[in-house]
């Protein structure tokens, strides 16, 4: 059982780490090149103008008198208004739209990557050094080595174009209005929320492929380092000790050795997926799903500062909320790690 200083605990020092990512936010985007006031204001707007536009946003103000209303602006997710990607509406509300689109996609892709690599990996220690072990290990090394870029396309050309069977790009069918509905920003959860079983049909197909070309790249890693941690445990005297008491294989393995061999693969996991909460650039570029990875390339290359920082901000506290996740899946498969 978990307990409650334990959480508590843990709470308390996401507090410093996010602190330091704003810090280390606002030091960049004021240490970079190029004028906030100047680029809201245009290239021909007159200098009156942008001093106009400085004194409205408080950039005219002490460095440190900037710096401390960031931080709490920041403690109340108040980032201001986009004025480059999507004028007069507020950061809030472009993430709000946008994170869903990533949070899904990651969800299902990790998922994939979970459901095949734990299995395919505890099969490989078992069957060590035999024909699946070989297999699954070339396997795990094709799925890591081919880059996204490549895999995607290809995934492409052969289910939408030459089988036909299913879309290429977005999230659901143009036919639908999934506005109308919205209930999480999740399109597959939200059509079967509201029970469009047509457009939860349709959502799905349109998942597939971006979530199965994240899900291979995943379960390549995690089947990898299962088989290592694996393979690690049941040399153990304790797993020897059972067996020769005479418990079968298989109970050994799942009962005595799954939950020690999974606190390295957890860690693995919620990298993985703290990374992909922070956009998966390459699947949604090439299945042209704008999430929050995109949103951040593109806010950096217009020098859209409230949308860059908004993202960054909100990739650090979901990555810190990942991780506590991972501190709590440690005690609970291991209770000694708490004390």
């Amino acid at each position: 059982m978990i307990s409650s200083r334990f959480v508590l605990k843990r709470l308390l020092l996401l507090v410093p780490v996010l602190v330091g990512v704003a810090s280390l936010v606002f030091s960049i985007l004021h240490l970079s090149p190029g004028d906030p006031a100047l680029t809201i204001a245009g290239e021909r707007a007159s200098e009156e103008f942008v001093k106009q536009v400085e004194e409205s946003l408080g950039l005219n103000d002490p460095i440190w008198v900037q710096y401390g209303r960031f931080i709490a602006d920041a403690a109340q997710f108040q980032f201001g208004e986009s004025f480059i990607i999507q004028r007069n509406t507020t950061v809030r509300e472009v993430l709000v739209n946008k994170l869903p689109v990533t949070l899904e996609l990651a969800i299902y892709g990790q998922l994939i990557g979970v459901f095949l690599g734990i299995p395919l990996g505890i099969l490989s220690a078992v069957k060590q050094d035999s024909i699946t072990d070989h297999l699954t290990r070339i396997g795990a090394l094709a799925g890591i080595s081919v880059p996204i870029f490549w895999s995607g396309p290809l995934l492409i050309l052969l289910f939408a174009q030459v089988l036909g069977v299913l879309p290429t790009s977005g999230r659901i069918s143009v036919l639908y209005n999934v506005e109308a509905i919205r209930v999480t920003g999740l399109v597959t959860v939200d059509t079967l929320i509201a029970g469009e079983w047509d457009m939860f049909v349709s959502a799905v197909r349109h998942m597939i492929l971006p979530a199965s070309v994240i899900g291979v790249y995943s379960m390549a890693l995690i089947s990898r380092m299962m088989r290592s941690s694996m393979l690690e445990v049941i040399r153990q005297d304790y797993i020897r000790t059972a067996r020769a008491k005479g418990q079968g294989a298989k109970i050994t393995v799942l009962k005595h050795g799954f939950r020690n061999a999974m606190i390295p693969v957890i860690t693995v996991i919620g990298i993985q997926f703290g990374g992909l909460l922070g956009g998966a650039v390459l699947t949604e570029t090439v299945f042209a799903i704008g999430g929050i990875g995109t949103l951040l390339v593109e806010a950096i290359k217009v020098g859209d500062y409230p949308i860059v920082q908004g993202t960054v901000l909100t990739f650090a506290f979901l990555f810190t909320l990942v991780n506590l996740g991972v501190d709590i899946t440690y005690s609970i498969l291991d209770p000694r790690i708490e004390q």
